[in-house]
C-alpha cells in the first residue's frame, strides 16, 4: 500500500495580487492536540480569500499562505485528545490558522467541526463555514418577526440570496438591491427587487413608505449611506462587510453566534436554504476560481473540489 507523506495545496507567497499564487506541495499535515486530518472533498472560494491574500485582515501570516477559509471532506486522522469524532465521518468546518481550505489535505479544529449530514452534498457543505454562517447571523443578529420588513444590500451574492431565503422561511417581507442581472435570482426567492445605484433609495422608499425593520449590509461604503436613512432604528443595520461605516451609522458589524455552523447545517438539511452553487473547478484550476470570484456579479457559490 502506498502511503501519502505530501499532498497539493494551494498558496499565496506574498500578500498582494493573484500573480502570487500557486499551488505547490506539503508534507500532509499531522492533527495537533484537539484537531483532526481530513481528506478534503469540497473548499469554498469567498471574496474574504481574495481580501485576506491582499492583506486586508493583516500581514503577519508565514509565507507561503495556504489559502481557503471553508471546506468539508472525511475525517482520516484524530489529534490527541479528540474522541467526539472518528476516522471515517464526513465533516464540515474552517482549517486551522495556517492550513488552509484549498489542498487534498488539511485540519480542522475538531470542536467546531460539525458532521455533514447525509442530505448534503459535500459541495453544497463547502459553502456553509463561511457564507452561511455569515448569512444566519446577518438575519438573527436583530430579531424582527414575520410580517416585518427586511432591506437586503448587496442581494445578489451567494450570502445575499441565502439571507433571503432565511427571510422567507421567517415570513420576513424582504427587499434584496443588486445589479439588474440579477433580478430574476433574487424574486425566486420571494423578494422584492430593487436595481442598485442612484435611484435605489428613492425606489425602496416606494416599496417601504414607513422604512425597513432590518439592514442587512453586504456593501458598505456609499451605497450603505445611501440606504441607512431608510432603516427604522439605526441600530437595526447590520453590515458584514463594513462595519466600521455601519457603527458610525449607529448599527454595527456582524456578531458570530454560538453554535451558528450547526444552525444553518440543519437549515439546509431541512431544504430550506439552497446554497446554489454556480460552478466547480478541480484544485489544478484553483487559481481560476479565485479570479471567478474576484471578478465579482456572481449569483451563487463557486468551489474547489480536489
Amino acid at each position: 500500500m502506498t502511503v501519502t507523506t505530501t499532498s497539493p495545496v494551494f498558496v499565496t507567497a506574498r500578500y498582494g495580487g493573484p500573480e502570487h499564487q500557486e499551488l505547490t506541495e506539503r508534507p500532509v499535515p499531522e492533527p495537533r492536540p484537539a484537531e483532526v486530518l481530513i481528506e478534503v472533498r469540497a473548499a469554498g472560494v469567498n471574496p474574504a480569500d481574495v481580501k485576506r491574500r491582499e492583506g486586508a485582515f493583516g500581514t503577519s501570516a508565514p509565507m507561503p499562505m495556504p489559502m481557503g477559509l471553508e471546506a468539508s471532506g472525511v475525517v482520516v486522522a484524530l489529534g490527541e485528545g479528540v474522541t467526539a469524532l472518528a476516522v471515517g465521518e464526513e465533516v464540515l468546518g474552517a482549517p486551522a490558522r495556517g492550513q488552509g481550505a484549498f489542498a487534498s489535505h488539511t485540519v480542522l479544529r475538531a470542536a467546531e467541526a460539525v458532521r455533514k449530514p447525509q442530505e448534503i452534498s459535500f459541495v453544497d457543505a463547502a459553502t456553509l463555514p463561511v457564507a452561511g454562517t455569515t448569512a444566519y447571523d446577518l438575519t438573527h443578529q436583530v430579531e424582527i418577526e414575520a410580517g416585518q420588513s427586511l432591506l437586503v444590500l448587496g442581494a445578489g451574492g451567494g450570502v445575499g440570496r441565502m439571507v433571503l431565503q432565511i427571510a422567507a422561511v421567517h415570513g420576513f417581507a424582504a427587499v434584496g438591491v443588486a445589479s439588474a442581472a440579477k433580478r430574476e435570482l433574487i424574486e425566486e426567492t420571494g423578494a422584492a427587487f430593487v436595481a442598485s445605484g442612484p435611484g435605489a433609495a428613492e425606489a425602496v422608499r416606494d416599496l417601504l413608505p414607513d422604512g425597513a425593520d432590518l439592514l442587512v449590509d453586504l456593501v458598505g461604503g456609499e451605497p450603505l449611506r445611501a440606504l441607512a436613512p431608510l432603516v427604522k432604528d439605526p441600530a437595526h443595520l447590520v453590515s458584514a462587510a463594513d462595519a466600521a461605516t455601519a457603527t458610525e451609522l449607529g448599527g454595527a458589524g456582524r456578531e458570530r453566534s454560538e453554535g451558528v455552523l450547526e444552525k444553518i447545517v440543519g437549515v439546509v438539511e431541512a431544504g430550506l436554504v439552497d446554497p446554489h452553487v454556480l460552478e466547480t473547478y478541480p484544485l489544478a484550476r484553483a487559481a481560476e476560481a479565485i479570479a471567478r470570484v474576484e471578478q465579482g456579479h456572481l449569483g451563487g457559490k463557486i468551489v474547489i473540489v480536489p
